[in-house]
Formats: structure tokens, sequence, C-alpha cells
């Protein structure tokens, strides 16, 4: 795994159920540029990345919770019109995959941190409700603010995947 895999991993570690992090089987990135087109492109590789590790009969719940991801960090965390900048596109998608566990992270370049709305109006709010549905559909989910060089947060979710090790 690269830097960047251990990079993001690394604040996850914190926040996780106890995972022996050398556990990690495999694990798949890629870089989303800051426009809207960029949850379509999170999907298919969610879609591709899942068939390879044998989990295509995960793909609604996680689908549905990247999108949410990815699709909170182009409203919230990505300032309108920014360009992609010098060390690539804004916002990447990390799939990491334990024995019986999945996290999916999105990585953006806010620090500020994500935030579920409370209240009735999550059901009928265009907006305000991706938190709850990230919730509903995967087992756990968190966030961090990223150390070192890279700026911004990791907000990730976990699945169970499989039998509990």
């Amino acid at each position: 795994m690269g830097t960047n895999g251990s990079t993001v991993l690394e604040p996850l570690r914190q926040g996780l159920p106890p995972i022996d992090p050398g556990a990690v089987s495999t694990s798949a990135s890629c870089a989303l540029p800051a426009r809207y087109e960029a949850v379509r492109g999170a999907r298919k590789f969610t879609s591709a990345t899942l068939d390879s590790w044998d989990l295509g009969d995960r793909f609604d719940d996680v689908a549905l919770v990247v999108s949410e991801l990815v699709t909170n960090a182009l409203r919230h965390a990505v300032p309108e019109g920014s360009p992609d900048e010098p060390q690539g596109p804004p916002v990447r998608l990390h799939l990491m995959r334990w024995a019986s566990r999945l996290v999916c992270a999105v990585r953006d370049p806010s620090r500020q941190s994500p935030e579920a709305r409370d209240g009735e109006e999550d059901f009928s709010a265009e907006s305000g409700r991706g938190l709850f549905l990230v919730e509903s559909f995967s087992d756990s989910w968190g966030w961090h603010p990223l150390a070192g060089t890279l700026q911004g947060k990791v907000v990730w979710a976990l699945f169970r995947v499989g039998p509990e090790e």
C-alpha cells in the first residue's frame, strides 16, 4: 500500500473498532474532480472494486454511502469553482478491505466537521439527510482531520462483510 493509503489509514485506526491494521488484505483509491459528475465516477469505481473483491452483493448499500460521502465533500468541503489542487483533485475515495470489514473513506480539503441534521426535517429536506443515510446503511461512521502535509479531513463508513474475526 502506498503512502497515501497509510496516511489515510492512520487517523482511521483511532476511530474504528479494534482491527489489526496489518490484516488489510487490499485497498483501492481514486481521485475525484471537483464536479458533481464525480459522484457517478465514484459509483462506477466502487462497483468495479467490489466486483473484483467478490463483494458485488453489497453494492447497493456501499454505493449509496459512497454517493452521500462524495456529494457532501463536493457540496460542503470544496470551495465553489475551485480548481484541482497542485497535488491533484481535492476529493479522493479510498476503499479498504479487511477479512470481515470494508471501509469507505472520502478525503476532502476542509477541516470542518461533518454534521448530521437533527429533527424530522431530515426525512423531507433535500439536503441534510446524507449523514442520516450514511448512519442508517453502514455499521458505523466517523471522521478525523488529516495530519502531516495533507490538509483537510477523512470521513469514513464501515461495513461488516463477513464473519467476525
